[in-house]
């Protein structure tokens, strides 16, 4: 698709009607009513840093259970602003630049409605989280993608310029990207900052796995010469910390880009998680070698489950970061992943998701398949075990005849 723009009444019909979300709720169907194992979804299936889960009991034991502050509380505001001093030398004002959300969703969806107009572009990379479209759509813009290919998932400048054009808005970056598990280096995003720059255009960029960047080092945008005040930078601590129900994400912007979306937020959600955001103060100021023990963990079972489809057969394209590996079924004779992943939890006892799901035009990803590996190791030995006969069971359309019910 490159920089061909899709109208709002396609991606209307393709994104609001929820495709993506269809998907997920039918293969968690699947994998309660087979007893598989859930590498679908995105979440961990344990807690992160115990002194994280303390502070939130606390919190709400002192009473803090009413609303915060509207742009979140002082605590966190302060302390999202020391981490982004701390990693990348960027320095925000906490009480002018800094914006509490709930969660990193919440925040894409507050920005572009507040930025956007209608008939406004929007340029996404794409495979895409579901969330950016239907934030588009939400806004009367139009959304124009920019597909990374695979295997390698590389932004292609060339077609990345072409997207824009005078009705372009907002740039929406996506790294580390899910669900490609790729982390755009230097290279790359000075390409973008140029063109930002020279094309007058405010970027919004989705950082939710900074921490969870294994093989390549993660580099805000907001880095890079000229770009502080016209990125929108946004981030959360449920990747990072395994809170994924908590819901705590923020914003770092400029003032101007701050009030703007900050006076959006305040009608979707008005405030969220006041004893959470006590918590995730705790979490930001962890040290730097529990956020390195977190991200080790989690690259070892990357590793665990790559072993795994590799040794069944698949093409297990390289995964940098995030919770995913993305395969391509094709090499054990599939034509069609959506298909694919209906059959093998009968099969196998193993969920996945068809990586379709996170493009408009599902062409380039019709044998694309995304594993979730952030789970137990326990889980993922199980997981392992049952994917070893993966290319046998496939091929024969019989069903695993051992036990499937997930460990507990």
């Amino acid at each position: 698709m490159g920089g061909a723009a899709v109208t709002e009444e396609e991606y209307l019909v393709s994104r609001m009607r929820g495709f993506g979300t269809t998907i997920f709720a039918e293969m968690s169907a699947l994998a309660t009513q087979t007893g598989a194992i859930n590498l679908g979804q995105g979440f961990p299936d344990t807690d992160g840093p115990p002194e994280i889960f303390d502070a939130a009991i606390e919190a709400i034991r002192a009473g803090h259970n009413q609303y915060p502050p509207g742009r979140g509380i002082p605590a966190l505001r302060h302390a999202i602003a020391e981490h982004q001093q701390w990693y990348y030398g960027l320095t925000y004002d906490p009480d002018r630049e800094v914006l509490v959300t709930a969660g990193a969703t919440e925040a894409i969806a507050a920005t572009i409605l507040a930025l956007c107009e209608t008939g406004d572009e929007v340029v996404v990379l794409e495979p895409t989280y579901d969330s950016y479209a239907a934030s588009i759509a939400l806004a009367g813009a139009v959304l124009r993608p920019v597909t990374l290919h695979h295997p390698d998932y590389r932004l292609d400048v060339d077609a990345l310029r072409a997207a824009v054009t005078p009705r372009t808005r907002l740039l929406l970056i996506n790294s580390p990207h899910n669900p490609t598990g790729r982390v755009l280096d230097r290279t790359e995003l000075t390409a973008i900052a140029e063109l930002a720059v020279e094309r007058d255009l405010v970027v919004v960029t989705d950082e939710v796995y900074e921490h969870l960047a294994f093989d390549r080092e993660h580099i805000p945008l907001a880095t890079l010469p000229g770009m502080r005040d016209r990125t929108v930078t946004i981030s959360s601590a449920g990747k990072t910390f395994s809170c994924t129900g908590w819901k705590i994400g923020w914003v770092c912007a400029s003032p101007a880009l701050v009030d703007a979306v900050g006076t959006t937020k305040q009608f979707l959600t008005y405030v969220n998680g006041a004893p959470f955001q006590h918590a995730i103060v705790t979490g930001l100021a962890l040290p730097e070698h529990r956020i390195e023990s977190i991200r080790r963990n989690l690259r070892d079972r990357r590793d665990q489950l790559s072993n795994a489809l590799l040794a069944a057969g698949l093409d297990v394209h390289p995964c940098e970061a995030t919770y995913f590996l993305t395969v391509d079924v094709a090499t054990l004779g599939e034509t069609d992943g959506l298909a694919f992943c209906r059959a093998l939890p009968e099969r196998i006892g193993v969920v996945a998701i068809p990586s379709s799901v996170f493009y408009l035009d599902p062409g380039p990803a019709r044998t694309l398949v995304r594993f979730a590996f952030c789970k137990r190791p326990d889980v993922l030995d199980e997981a392992v075990r049952r994917l070893a006969g993966l290319g046998t069971s496939m091929r024969s359309g019989t069903q695993m005849s051992s036990d499937v019910r997930s460990p507990a």
